[in-house]
């Protein structure tokens, strides 16, 4: 198993995978490929004997202080082995080289194992958006992460410092034994979040 930056050449795959876990709001192609292409974005790709198994996108506008996990999602065949935790683990590390303080996401009101896992990396609750998820009237938990906070827990280093630019991504392996989450509307480790140009998401 190998984690590594995505590529426009991962486009095809990313959307197969992405089509099968976000039926009814699969991004396009087009937006697909402007994030990746995007200056601002930060995607990752988890492969497995040669095969695409998960990605995971966040938005960090360099010089900003805060990011939005975009998306994350997983192949059915790799879920409930951590690895939804060591990609979401890996974004905010990758949060950090560009010096991010705050790290922002939303997850489902109906699903509190996705909660759960948030919390455990210490994402708190901000506020709610009614019936934010359509069309299942769904609630929208906002939940917010102090990055220097994990990254001195977790890394030794923070988002201030400039040797927080030397952070290396947290591979999922340590985690192995840890299960994901299951999200979006009985599809488990599946959560969209509200992105920049649109519907994007965070999974866990």
């Amino acid at each position: 198993m190998s984690l590594r930056a995505a590529t426009p050449h991962d486009l095809d795959a990313i959307m197969q995978l992405e089509r099968a876990s976000f039926p009814t709001d699969a991004w396009s192609d087009a937006m697909m490929r402007e994030e990746l292409a995007s200056p601002h974005g930060r995607y990752l790709v988890l492969e497995e004997a040669g095969r695409l198994i998960g990605y995971g996108g966040i938005r960090a506008v360099r010089g900003g202080t805060d990011a939005d996990i975009q998306t994350i999602a997983l192949a059915e065949s790799a879920r409930g082995r951590g690895r939804g935790r060591g990609l979401l683990r890996s974004l905010l590390a990758a949060a950090g080289e560009r010096r991010v303080r705050e790290v922002f996401l939303e997850v489902r009101a109906d699903n509190p194992v996705a909660q759960a896992l948030y919390v455990s990396e210490g994402f708190v609750e901000l506020a709610r958006r009614p019936n934010y998820y359509q069309p299942d009237g769904v609630d929208a938990i906002v939940m917010r992460l102090d990055l220097r906070g994990w990254l001195a827990a977790n890394t030794g280093l923070d988002a201030a410092d400039p040797a927080a630019d030397r952070t290396s991504e947290i591979r999922p392996g340590s985690e192995a034994s840890t299960p994901d989450a299951p999200t979006l509307a009985g599809s488990p480790t599946l959560e969209r979040t509200p992105g920049a140009a649109s519907e994007a998401g965070a999974c866990s």
